[in-house]
């Protein structure tokens, strides 16, 4: 073990795990689980989502048009800052709960269940419901049920995979949710004259998200046995409490800040900065963005897939980060140095790559980073909290910019001094090589 490592585990008063061994059953994963545990991860990585995207990014807007909202794009707005909050506040929070919970199906299964459950449904009734704030607040419903599944399903990780493996899975993870996305916009696009067959494929492809987590990996072992999580009210509360004396925990939280906010600055307004940065008329802007996300779809895949299981290989996390920050901020580079659809697509090619090798290592560097593993679905919770911030931050930082000078040429210098930021604070990182 790494003498750093070694160092933070004495910080904890908690014995690691040999890297080889899972940390759940205290022995080494036969090939056959290895494969569940992949499959599983792809899977559930593509059908969320799929699921999501399929609402989220086409049929959710055209429904607001469809029930005659008067303004469905201020509407969107609000809605989109609103489960914001919620998913903030839920990730946090099941998180936390799936860490006390002793159940004999364990402590992470029945929450990932629930959460299928009421985020498939709510994503089915947005089609049938006519009410805007009805709509708002099922739709907050189903960000409820999304992180009541995803958070217990990230501290799977932790839990059950031993840390030689990490980059894999969370890469298999990663990698689909990098295909996932951009699939559901184009199926969603498919439904938009006939929604509700829309609707109802969404759901159930979050219902199914869940189902094959339970499904196909190896059943999680039963959670009665193990020590009481504390009870009573006060208990709870403090149980929310983020971790202390774990530095490592909060430099990886501030590289995931800076680096969503970089995302977000530039992909957020991508469109924008298509038609009024580059000047192409509304049909050429939409021929650049289409040519874009099928370049970013299979750079980000290719990234995702290799980075993984490469960093378990070398069993190193932090300089494929680096490397990952370093590509993405080159990639913002091009569009400002080279202000034509060739630059567009370079950026689209360097940056979605840098992004998908990040968003694959980077999750599991955040496992490794975590001080304590019984606390994994809270802290994983808290560290999500940069990514909700810098989603919401970064999309904010461009408008201000753009509203100040009047164009997006300073757009990118700051986008890129965030990603090199990100960069920075994984460099400061000790725990984990």
């Amino acid at each position: 073990m790494d003498p750093h490592n070694a160092s933070a585990t004495a910080k904890t008063h908690e014995t690691r795990p040999s890297q080889d061994v899972a940390p759940d059953t205290g022995t080494i994963l036969l090939t056959t689980r290895i494969a569940r545990f992949g499959v599983g991860f792809f899977v559930f990585g593509i059908l969320w989502i799929l699921g999501l995207q399929i609402v989220a990014a086409v049929l959710l807007p055209q429904r607001l048009r469809d029930i005659g909202v008067a303004s469905p794009e201020a509407l969107l707005g609000t809605m989109m800052a609103i489960t914001a909050i919620v998913s903030l506040v839920s990730n946090l929070v099941f998180g936390n709960l799936s860490d006390r919970t002793r159940s004999r199906f364990g402590r992470r299964s029945p929450w990932i269940l629930g959460g299928g459950l009421l985020g498939g449904a709510s994503l089915t009734a947005i089609g049938f419901i006519e009410s805007p704030v009805a709509i708002t607040v099922v739709y907050c419903l189903c960000m409820v049920g999304l992180n009541m599944m995803l958070a217990p399903g990230v501290a799977v990780l932790s839990d059950r995979i031993p840390m030689r493996l990490r980059g894999t899975m969370s890469g298999f993870f990663g990698a689909g949710a990098v295909a996932g996305a951009p699939l559901g916009s184009i199926v969603g696009a498919s439904f938009i004259t006939n929604p509700i067959p829309g609707f109802v494929l969404a759901g159930a492809l979050m219902l199914g998200s869940a189902l094959v987590c339970l499904i196909v990996w190896p059943r999680e072992p039963s959670a009665e046995d193990l020590p009481a999580a504390g009870g009573g009210l006060g208990d709870l509360v403090r149980s929310f409490r983020p971790p202390r004396k774990a530095p490592d925990f909060y430099r990886a939280f501030g590289s995931r800040l800076f680096m969503l906010l970089g995302y977000q600055m530039i992909m957020a307004y991508q469109l924008y900065i298509v038609q009024d940065h580059l000047g192409q008329t509304v049909s050429e802007s939409a021929a650049t963005i289409a040519t874009m996300s099928i370049i970013t779809l299979v750079v980000s895949l290719v990234g995702s897939l290799a980075s993984g299981p490469l960093s378990d290989l070398l069993k190193r996390r932090r300089p494929i980060v680096v490397a990952a920050s370093l590509l993405f901020a080159l990639g913002i580079a091009m569009p400002w140095i080279w202000p034509t659809s060739t630059g567009m697509f370079l950026f689209a090619a360097i940056a979605g790559f840098g992004y998908g090798v990040y968003s694959s290592v980077d999750q599991a560097l955040n496992v490794d980073v975590l001080p304590s593993q019984k606390e994994a679905g809270k802290d994983l919770g808290i560290l999500n909290l940069s990514t909700t911030a810098g989603q919401t931050i970064g999309p904010l930082v461009t408008s201000w910019i753009v509203v100040g000078t009047g164009g997006y040429g300073v757009v990118f210098p700051v986008a890129i001094v965030a990603a090199l930021l990100g960069a920075f604070f994984i460099t400061r990182i000790r725990s984990v090589r």
